[in-house]
């Protein structure tokens, strides 16, 4: 499979490092409008996950500038994926446009609208077919909270409140700054901050049981990497602390291993840093009242979500054998 990344932010420098040394999949061009000695340059140096040692650019990868997708040589290199890291044609018109240009599929970095198919990686993958030109993998905070949701549906949910206690990102500032939203302009390094997210949408798009039955926020915290889920969740049946975490066990260990991960290590969030799964289930903060309860999970924002993203690709590779 041949592919290539739109955007080089964050998650798609993360994906270059990553994809460049994959054996199942050719990494055959990226694209992003910055400066290619700036976008080397952060290829290799990286405040998180440290310095890249291997050859930038990759044998055989084409390094390209260019703000319009129906301008990139998609067919020429015969691009099987797009990876839309851009953020901007995160949508069906914004991938019809990689299609134009001669690309086979396109895989979003983030949400889409309504309109794209949402696939969450360990929940709804057979719905992937290989007539599938476009589809949305979800972001970090819904492969977490998706899978988590769906173990316990397996007892019964009243409701659910979902805080995201997220590191900051690059949507927010350095120092204090206007923005439209305030508390975004609000320096990040220094305060606990509060934001309105969507995830619930997306929630109730994978949950039509749940429909109005699911709030969530996120509060970002002064940290460059790493995100703690704090699930709390009103049950249909009594319940205990060792039940809940026997069924996260069990689930980690059979049919989510690889997705889900259960510990009792008494961990921080700089200890999931380059973790590959989409939810760390701490059973060592697990705690009931009643038949409310209280479930936190970890996970690496961007190194555990890039890898639900790569299984998609082995996942598509192994469609066309």
């Amino acid at each position: 499979m041949r592919v290539a990344i739109n955007g080089m932010g964050r998650i798609g420098r993360l994906l270059y490092r990553r994809l460049a040394t994959c054996t199942e999949v050719e990494l055959v061009a990226v694209n992003d409008i910055m400066e290619t000695d700036h976008l080397m340059y952060l290829l290799k140096y990286d405040s998180v996950y440290g310095t890249y040692t291997g050859p930038i650019p990759a044998e055989g990868v084409r390094f390209l500038q260019c703000a319009d997708p129906r301008q990139l040589p998609w067919k020429e290199l015969q691009v099987d994926v797009v990876l839309e890291c851009t953020g901007v044609f995160a949508n069906s018109a914004g991938a019809a446009l990689h299609r134009e240009a001669g690309a086979s599929r396109v895989m979003l970095s983030s949400t889409g609208p309504s309109d794209v198919p949402l696939l969450i990686y360990g929940f709804n993958q057979h719905h992937l077919t290989a007539d599938t030109t476009l589809f949305s993998p979800g972001g970090c905070m819904t492969n977490c909270s998706t899978h988590i949701l769906y173990i316990l549906n397996a007892i019964g949910i009243e409701s659910v409140q979902v805080n995201m206690l997220h590191s900051y990102t690059s949507r927010q500032e350095l120092v204090d700054g206007p923005n439209k939203n305030f508390r975004r302009g609000r320096a990040a390094a220094e305060s606990i901050i509060p934001f309105e997210v969507d995830l619930f949408q997306s929630l109730e798009r994978l949950f039509p049981n749940l429909q109005g039955k699911i709030a969530t926020i996120s509060t970002r915290m002064p940290v460059a990497n790493g995100a703690m889920a704090d699930f709390t969740v009103q049950m249909k049946a009594d319940i205990t602390a060792a039940q809940i975490n026997e069924l996260f066990k069990k689930a980690a260990e059979n049919e989510f291993d690889g997705v889900v991960e259960y510990t009792t290590d008494p961990l921080v969030s700089l200890d999931i840093k380059g973790n590959t799964h989409s939810c760390i289930v701490d059973g060592t903060l697990t705690s009931v009242v009643g038949r409310q309860l209280k479930l936190i999970a970890w996970f690496d924002n961007e190194y555990g979500y890039t890898s639900r993203m790569i299984d998609w690709l082995l996942h598509w590779t192994d469609m066309q054998k």
